[in-house]
């Protein structure tokens, strides 16, 4: 009996993950030297830089969604995001504490109006597409301050960023559109009402400990990903994989005038946008805008990590990743231009040696 090809493709399939999984394990043990100190380095940067910074903003987010605050920001920003983002007033408040916060609150909060029916599975998959985003204090202050030694080069990255998010939130305006899950009564307060648990001073103790909670469980989530990441880049390294990868994309770098100093950065970035955006902004180069643009881009697609996060996060609602994916790409592009389009029209932003 002659097995044919396809046999082996749908077993090579079924037990592609198998093979992954058993791979990385098998490299964890291999390369434990070389792991261990890329785990306490994942940890370390967890529990110094994480949690300060986003833990307050997930429970700020939780107790707000308890208060009628959503439905006020709909009422003043109805006129804004409807025509702007085909989307309902309540949507900006996913989309401005995603910009406050960083990465993933906006997710989350787009994902709890789903929970909670508050938006539309399209509008929800609308705000996925832009609302998740780097926020100011990694930006501005680890991105340009620590990294690239000066906060103008922050503010600009900042300001790109925010550009390239409504860029991108006003392509997505007519992700499928027409098309309702549900449908709403002209008062959306009315609607809110319905599926939101009002603080008050009799449920403060049960808000408050819901809140932490849900904090906790989403932080801890977040630490995950952090350490495996830092894991999976150090076995890269370790392996070589690293290396070939960096020789397989020299000929394109080359074609397209690019320092192929910038390569590993970019695969790392690629992975995990803390450690990639490190390595970029410590290449000597005098063209230091190169630098920038590459880092807009990485600070706007947010790397695979964020990626898994995200669809950990998604993956307990009926809502898509497809959009959260593609917006992610058009981000990280637009985010480059407007980037280059600033550096070269303003001078002020013009850092080339």
């Amino acid at each position: 009996m002659i097995l044919k090809p396809n046999f082996y493709v749908v077993k090579l399939k079924r037990n592609f993950l198998l093979l992954i999984f058993l791979s990385f394990t098998i490299c964890l043990l291999v390369f434990s030297k070389a792991n261990l100190p890329a785990v306490k380095s994942g940890l370390s940067l967890w529990a110094n830089s994480v949690i300060p910074s986003l833990f307050p903003f997930f429970v700020a987010t939780e107790l707000l969604t308890h208060t009628n605050f959503v439905t006020i920001l709909g009422n003043i920003f109805n006129g804004f995001m409807k025509p702007l983002f085909n989307i309902r007033g309540e949507g900006s408040f996913a989309f401005i504490m995603g910009i406050i916060s960083g990465y993933p609150i906006g997710a989350k909060i787009a994902c709890n109006f789903r929970k909670n029916n508050i938006c539309s599975k399209e509008e929800c998959e609308r705000l996925l597409s832009f609302t998740n985003n780097s926020g100011p204090l990694f930006i501005v202050g680890t991105v340009g301050i620590s990294m690239f030694k000066n906060s103008t080069i922050g503010f600009l990255l900042f300001i790109t960023h925010l550009l390239a998010s409504i860029t991108v939130g006003i392509i997505f305006r007519n992700w499928k559109n027409g098309k309702n899950s549900f449908s709403y009564s002209s008062d959306s307060s009315s609607q809110l009402s319905k599926n939101t648990n009002y603080a008050s001073f009799s449920n403060l103790g049960e808000i408050i400990s819901e809140s932490i909670t849900n904090s906790i469980s989403t932080i801890l989530l977040i630490g995950g990903f952090v350490v495996i990441f830092s894991s999976i880049i150090s076995i890269l390294k370790s392996s070589g994989i690293l290396y070939f990868l960096e020789i397989f994309c020299t000929p394109f770098f080359k074609a397209v005038n690019i320092d192929v100093s910038f390569i590993q950065p970019i695969i790392t970035g690629f992975l995990e946008i803390t450690n990639g955006i490190n390595l970029i902004s410590n290449i000597a180069c005098k063209k230091i805008s190169l630098n920038i643009i590459l880092s807009a881009f990485l600070l706007g697609f947010g790397g695979i990590s964020i990626f898994l996060q995200v669809f950990s996060i998604t993956s307990k609602t009926d809502l898509s990743i497809k959009p959260y994916l593609y917006g992610k790409l058009l981000h990280g592009l637009f985010a480059a231009l407007y980037t280059y389009i600033f550096i070269i029209v303003f001078p002020f932003f013009n850092f080339d040696l």
